[in-house]
């Protein structure tokens, strides 16, 4: 059989300067070491390289899965529309789901994500709590019609996806599962050799009770995360919380209305009132898209509101702010809006937990250039809702220990869900109990981008030079190189090391391609194969040069302890 894992006959295309298209990166390093190539806006080729390095996460996450007691299946890419419509979601998935139709003009999508199609598969086959509990995973492509894809392999609109589906008898059995597959994800981001995070998170469109995600920590990431520094509290910024010092109370006074001309900003209120920003509140003034109700949000004038918080108060798809035409039509003053004096009658009243507690905060007057002075809650006004609607500010208190909060940067490439009864009970995915009794099913989603963890790891492991693939998933761990293909004695020396990785199943190419070595070296930095192996002035000698990736350190070795060094060096790095 033909030897292919020698690069004179592999398919390797690198590229010296980087396409414009590519952004991030990852994106960048991935075209520029000719892993992927791109066909159309989201759409790539993986190439054998790539490929490669896909197949080796693929096969952590499968394993792992595994492991854990789940059973792959592979479900169909195309799903009626009849199933979407059933649960509910045709029409709140949006744009963002690629549908087409047959020759008889069925509706059909390709599929973004698999809820519908696992749960009518359970509810025509499963009918005993006797069954149940029951995990089943696939790796599949999936689609989605972004905007406007970018980013490479982080946001296209066809990727690589690993989603399982649990189905239980109580919601007991399903956080059970919920943590199975927490320390499951745990163990496939470790085995990757990823600095990642497991975060509390917003459940979002999938929906349903609780959910974590796991980020794989990097500078370009588009997510950021909050974390205590001193425990293990972490969360997406969209959902964390925070202990926030509160003013001391004191005496009340009456309610004034003050003129204040041109001054509609919080900073220039602050400055001419001559008050603490931390005594001020701000109204914002939202719209849900669903409904069209409208909602004062009343916030303390240095927090902002955090409308995925917003959202899951309202139960909504999604708020946007009012335009002035709208603020305008409901007979308020844009820069002077406050709770006090304004006409409520079609709009709701939502107020965050930090401004409850404020004694004689400043608010806007609901007259041009006017704010009024010493108001208070409860006496002045109420809302309808009080709740924590805002983003948590780097340095405040930790909700669990009390420890301070710092932010990082992260790549969401895992996500674990508890749906409970969303979908069963919309689809009627039912069950006879013990007693005979029938019962709807507790459900859990676990996803893995696996493409996205592909690029993640790019973007967590580079250099100016190239790509730092971790051993674990690197297309080729070794790569072997013959100083100088003409040396008969180097080319032999690396013909032996390079059966010898084979013969102890290391993945490793030979570089027997006729170029200048420099170029070879360049090419493989580029490429971020973790170890390189250089027969060169000592071959006759028995030794080679062992080059380290990450580190740029070289080692001199001799050639019957190279395999067992790389070995050693593997669990490291």
């Amino acid at each position: 059989m033909e030897d292919k894992m020698r690069l004179s006959k592999y398919y390797v295309k690198t590229l010296k300067e980087t396409p414009k298209e590519a952004e991030v990166i990852s994106h960048k390093l991935l075209l520029r070491s000719g892993m992927i190539k791109r066909l159309a806006s989201g759409v790539y080729t993986y190439l054998p390289l790539g490929l490669k390095a896909l197949k080796k996460v693929e096969n952590i996450v499968r394993e792992e899965m595994d492991r854990a007691g789940a059973q792959e299946i592979f479900m169909p890419v195309l799903q009626p529309a009849e199933l979407w419509k059933e649960s509910g979601r045709w029409d709140v998935m949006g744009a963002e789901m690629m549908r087409i139709q047959d020759r008889h003009s069925r509706e059909f999508a390709l599929g973004p994500t698999h809820e519908e199609v696992i749960t009518d598969i359970i509810r025509n086959d499963i009918s005993s709590y006797k069954s149940l509990p029951l995990n089943l995973y696939q790796i599949q492509t999936k689609f989605r019609d972004e905007r406007r894809p970018r980013f490479g392999l982080m946001r296209g609109r066809e990727f690589m996806m690993k989603d399982a589906y649990s189905f239980h008898a109580s919601k007991e059995s399903l956080d059970e599962e919920f943590e199975n597959m927490k320390a499951a994800y745990t163990r496939v981001f470790e085995r990757c050799g990823l600095k990642f995070r497991a975060v509390e998170a917003d459940s979002g469109a999938i929906g349903g009770s609780g959910s974590q995600e796991f980020h794989v920590l990097a500078e370009s990431g588009e997510d950021e995360i909050i974390y205590c520094t001193s425990c293990d509290y972490a969360a997406n910024v969209e959902t964390a919380t925070s202990t926030i010092v509160e003013l001391p109370k004191a005496e009340t006074l009456d309610i004034k209305l003050v003129d204040t001309p041109n001054v509609s900003k919080i900073v220039d209120v602050v400055e001419y009132l001559n008050v603490p920003v931390e005594q001020t509140v701000k109204a914002m003034m939202y719209k849900d898209v669903v409904t069209d109700d409208v909602y004062m949000v009343l916030i303390r004038g240095d927090f902002e509101v955090n409308e995925v918080k917003l959202k899951n108060i309202i139960d909504t798809i999604d708020v946007v702010l009012l335009t002035d035409s709208e603020i305008e039509d409901l007979g308020l003053i844009k820069g002077f809006i406050g709770p006090v004096g304004a006409d409520l009658t079609k709009i709701k009243v939502i107020a965050d937990k930090s401004i409850v507690g404020i004694s004689n905060h400043t608010a806007g007057g609901n007259k041009l250039d006017t704010h009024y002075i010493n108001v208070n809650y409860g006496r002045d006004y109420e809302a309808e809702v009080v709740a924590d609607v805002r983003t948590v500010v780097v340095g405040e208190k930790c909700p669990k220990c009390g420890g301070e909060l710092a932010s990082a940067r992260g790549i969401e490439s895992g996500h674990i869900f508890k749906l409970g009864d969303k979908y069963s009970k919309a689809l009627n995915a039912s069950f006879l109990d013990e007693n005979g009794k029938s019962q709807i099913m507790e459900m859990g989603c676990y996803g893995i981008g696996v493409s996205r963890t592909m690029a993640s790891a790019i973007e967590q492991n580079n250099d100016e030079n190239g790509i730092i693939w971790p051993s674990a998933i690197a297309p080729f761990v070794v790569e072997v190189i013959p100083a100088n293909m003409k040396s008969e004695e180097q080319v032999a020396l690396a013909e032996e090391i390079y059966k010898n990785f084979q013969d102890s199943c290391i993945d490793v190419a030979l570089d027997d391609r006729d170029e200048r070595i420099g170029f070879k070296f360049k090419d493989g930095d580029l490429i971020g194969y973790p170890f390189k192996v250089v027969a060169g002035k000592k071959a006759a000698e028995g030794i080679v040069e062992l080059k380290i990736r990450r580190t740029n350190e070289t080692l001199e070795v001799s050639k019957d302890e190279v395999v067992s060094k790389v070995k050693e060096l593997m669990k490291q790095y």
